[in-house]
Order: structure tokens, then sequence, then C-alpha cells
């Protein structure tokens, strides 16, 4: 349809143009003295179009060729570019496939092009590490140094790496300056927490996992373990004293004091620098929120003195938990324990058998065993007591 109206056009052109130049009378004339050249107004107006043509097509292709220079650069500078964009692709692809040879030529290919060499330098340097070749991660990661558009995706990268190669050293140095930058997405406190974990810097790990939790960026078990690892650092430090001791406990966060692995780990520390009373309250209030043979085990751990007013308190308080948990093994151990140190025989004798009789890991049947001995060797009855620690020996053998 556009050719037959094309067509049309054509024609009726030409047509008009017969028709107006067949009535077209007029002349041009042009004197020079003593020339004078006489021209029809048709010869004229054709001879006018093919002067003008002439002179269009002159200056065009005048000014082509002074534009082909530049033409012929950019088309270079393109060609390079989608050359470059190519193996930037190329690169990518290899990364992703695990063909980090491959990845790592098609890397240097495409920091050819300016645009890609920053995104190529990073590129090569993770190819480079997955092929454990640090010299070379180095170098790509050492291109960009200067970069400062790329600046925090070179201390991320370089963050990632270095925790996966555990150099401790590099991936704080990249944390420093992740934390000077301001740099605080969810990404980089992930990677802050691992190298903190790595370098067991405790205090760092609790508050980068308070920070993610408050994103919900951890996953409520994996927080939990951390704070446990830590905490276990920290009330374990040998070179705590009782005050010092207190002190991380008390920064330790309400919620957290009350966890069974927390309080059991707090109770024995204190156990440790002579702090009995302290390990008895935080077990109560423990318990009180969740029951746990662990605390139950660090509650027999922090019995009172002999005689003392607490030590009946702890029996009394056990005697009423053991109303609601007849057949707690060591509940029932913990008892005996208390009754054999305030010298209630009968008591302790009947608890401790009845520990034995519900205990089923071999420590609990074990300790029973010992403290049965001890108070039967307290009584007098060399016998019993010789049964009983050969009964605990032969446990310990199992």
């Amino acid at each position: 349809m556009k050719l037959f109206l094309w067509l049309l056009t054509l024609f009726a052109s030409a047509i008009g143009l017969a028709v107006l130049t067949r009535f077209n009378l007029g002349n041009v004339v042009f004197f020079y003295p003593p020339y004078r050249i006489d021209l029809s107004l048709n010869l004229f107006l054709l001879l006018a179009v093919l002067l003008f043509t002439l002179l269009y097509f002159t200056l065009k292709a005048v000014s082509v060729t002074r534009q082909m220079p530049a033409r012929v650069a950019a088309y270079r500078r393109e060609k390079r570019e989608r050359e470059g964009n190519r193996a930037l692709r190329d690169a990518l692809k290899g990364l992703l496939e695990g063909r980090f040879g491959h990845a790592e030529k098609a890397a240097s290919r495409a920091i050819e092009s300016p645009d890609n060499a920053g995104l190529a330098s990073l590129i090569g340097a993770q190819a480079a590490h997955r092929m454990t070749q640090q010299q070379r991660r180095d170098a790509w990661l050492a291109r960009i140094a200067d970069d400062p558009s790329l600046r925090t995706a070179r201390l991320m990268t370089t963050l990632e790496l270095m925790v996966d190669d555990h150099n401790h050293e590099g991936a704080m140095e990249a944390v420093r300056e992740l934390n000077a930058s301001g740099t605080r997405h969810i990404h980089a406190l992930r990677l802050a927490l691992k190298a903190n974990q790595q370098t067991r810097n405790w205090p760092e790990v609790l508050r980068l996992v308070r920070s993610l939790d408050k994103h919900n960026a951890l996953h409520p078990a994996l927080s939990r373990r951390l704070r446990e690892l830590a905490y276990e650092d920290l009330l374990d430090d040998s070179t705590n004293d009782a005050e010092s001791v207190l002190r991380v406990w008390y920064s330790i966060p309400g919620a957290d004091r009350v966890q069974p692995y927390v309080a059991a780990l707090a109770a024995a520390a204190f156990n440790t620098r002579g702090l009995h009373d302290e390990a008895r309250g935080i077990v109560e209030k423990a318990l009180e929120h969740e029951w746990d043979d662990r605390l139950v085990r660090a509650y027999r751990q922090s019995a009172a003195a002999e005689g003392s007013p607490e030590l009946l308190a702890q029996i009394e308080r056990c005697e009423q938990w053991q109303t609601h948990r007849p057949t707690d093994a060591e509940l029932v151990l913990t008892l005996g324990t208390l009754c054999l140190k305030q010298k209630l025989w009968g008591k302790a004798q009947h608890f401790l058998e009845q520990a034995l009789s519900d205990a089923e890991e071999t420590t609990a049947v074990r300790e029973a065993h010992l403290k049965l001995a001890q108070m039967h060797e307290a009584l007098g009855q060399e016998t019993q007591a010789h049964g009983h620690y050969r009964q605990c020996a032969l446990t310990a053998l199992l």
C-alpha cells in the first residue's frame, strides 16, 4: 500500500512538473560585458537545482572527511567497550559457575575497558582467592585501592575474603576502615561478626549480635549460641577476680541471665571464686524461669556451709521443688548431697539411694555412689563404703 502511494505521488509530481514547464515561457539573461547569456527559466531552474545538489554533496563530503578521525576513534572505543562488556559477563559467569581460572582470564580482558576495570578487579580477586592465589588476589585488590567510587565494594570484598582465609589482621583492618566510613548495612555487620568471632573479641561479638537482632538478621538459635559462647569466654576467664566476674555478670541483659546455659556458667564462675551466695541466687532465679538439670547441678555445687541457715534453706527449697518433680534424679541427688553436708544421715541415704534408682546418666550414678561411700565412711561403715567406692570406680570405666 505504501509503495502504491509513493508511485502515485511520483507520477503526479512528474505530470505537474511537465505541465508547469510547458506553459512557463520566462527567460533568464546574464550580462557580463561584452557577453550575454540567454537561458530559459526552466533550464535556469534545472541548473540551479543541479548546482545546489553539487554544492550540498561537496560540503557533505568535506564534513564527513573532517569527522572521519573522530568517528574511527569512536568506533574503536565502542568496539573496546563491547569487548570489555562481553569479557565482564564472561568473568562473572565463570565465577558463578566455579570456573575460576576462566573467570580470572576474562577479568584480565575486561579491565581494558576503563568503565569495567573496577568490577573486573573485584571479580578477579574473588577468582584468585578461590584458587588460593593470595598474591594475585591482593594484586587485583590493589588495582582499585585509590578508586573512591569502589571503596565500600573493595572493603566488603576484602573483608569477606579475609574472613574466609582466616586472616584475622586483614579482616579487622577492613572492619576498622568500614566503621570509619560509616558503613553499617546488614552484610557488613555479619562479616564483622565473623571476623570478631575468629579473633575471639567477645565484647564486640555481643555488640554485633545485638545490632543484628534488632534487624532480625540472625536466626534466633544462632544468636543465642553466639551469646552463650561470648558469655562462656567472659565468665570462664581465669584472669578475672570476683569483682571482675560480678562486673561481667551485671553487664549481661536480664533476659540472658535466666537462660539455663548462661546461668549455669555464671554459677560455676561464682562458685570457683567463693561467691556461693550469689551463685545460689542466680540458679534459683533461673529455675523459676526454666527448669534445667544443668542448673540443678550448679545449685548442688553452690551448697552453703555446714550448719548454716542458708544450707537449711537450700534443703527446704529443694524439698519444695521435689513435691512437683518427685522422679527428677538430679534434684534427688542434690537433696541427698545437701542432707549429707548437713549430716542428716537418714534423709541423705534415702535420697541418694533414690537417685541411684532414678538416674539414667553415668555421671549421676557415679556421684551418687561416691556420696553414699562418703556417708558410710563418716558413719564408720567401712564395708558399705568400700562397696560404693568399688561401684563408683566401675562406673567410671564404663
